[in-house]
């Protein structure tokens, strides 16, 4: 019989995204060997982590002041704006250090089957942002996938008449994969081979 507050940490484990109970349970242990103020460290930083961040009220990516940093820095081009799914996925760009315009966080993709179209998205705010001339290049950096693909397609539509440049990632992506799995040297080289729509 399992004791319940090791039962409970499994439960709540297992509610996170790609972990399973077996993945849950050694976890769940491994947390049980940590020194008490490693354990506490960890719950603070879940709990500050939750109270402090938000989302920017320009790019919406997480940020713990608003506007974020990145929309913040006057040396970024604000003339490019990469258009990402997730906030995970401005992380991986940052992370090559070569990416230097700003970003907008789409908050999904349009997914009819999982019931989410366009309405359901940051559209209209990134219509938004559109309107005041500065932008001169959209990069749609939607992943490879389906729902990417048709993500990408609806917003070059859409945008293409406002006369700015649409450009999509180059596919050294690999079909189906996720940005945030993506090495730097791949998303550079997409960065560098991105092609207009």
């Amino acid at each position: 019989m399992v004791p319940e507050p090791l039962s409970q940490l499994i439960d709540e484990l297992t509610k996170l995204p790609g972990i399973g109970p077996k993945t849950a349970q050694r976890l769940a242990f491994y947390t049980l060997q940590l020194p008490e103020q490693e354990v506490k460290s960890l719950s603070d930083a879940l709990l500050r982590a939750r109270q402090n961040l938000r989302q920017c009220s320009i790019c919406y990516a997480l940020t713990d002041c608003d506007p974020c940093e990145i929309c913040q820095n006057e040396k970024r081009d604000s003339s490019m704006v990469c258009v990402v799914a997730d906030p995970r996925d401005i992380m991986s760009f940052e992370r090559t250090g070569e990416y230097r315009g700003l970003f907008h966080v789409l908050g999904g993709l349009i997914s009819p089957l999982d019931g989410i179209g366009p309405d359901h998205l940051r559209i209209r705010e990134l219509l938004l942002r559109l309107q005041n001339g500065k932008v001169k290049e959209i990069i749609l950096a939607t992943s490879p996938s389906a729902t990417g693909e048709a993500t990408a397609l609806y917003l070059a539509k859409l945008i293409k008449p406002l006369e700015i440049k649409v450009t999509r990632l180059a596919m050294g992506l690999p079909m189906g994969a996720d940005l945030e799995y993506a090495d730097e040297i791949t998303l550079i080289k997409a960065l560098e081979g991105r092609r207009e729509v």
